[in-house]
């Protein structure tokens, strides 16, 4: 708190969360494309994929939840 007593609004209050904050992209024209850049980023998406995948499987196999056929199983088992 300040002096006068205010709190600052750009700081968060203690026990309530902060506001969303609006991201926003802007591309760049190269004549070569990073691929650092791009190989790192489709490993992310990759990771976070497989993370999803992981999750839905074990809430699958938790006790009390039925069991049923997912699209991404039969899609799996189609190119096996």
């Amino acid at each position: 708190m300040s002096k006068t007593g205010r709190t600052n609004p750009r700081r968060g209050s203690r026990g309530t969360p902060k506001p969303e904050r609006h991201i926003t992209v802007r591309s760049v024209r190269r004549e070569q494309p990073d691929l650092r850049k791009l190989s790192r980023a489709v490993i992310a998406m990759a990771l976070r994929e497989a993370e999803a995948k992981t999750e839905v499987r074990e809430a699958l196999l938790r006790p009390g939840v039925q069991q049923s056929t997912t699209q991404t199983d039969t899609e799996e088992a189609a190119s096996a």
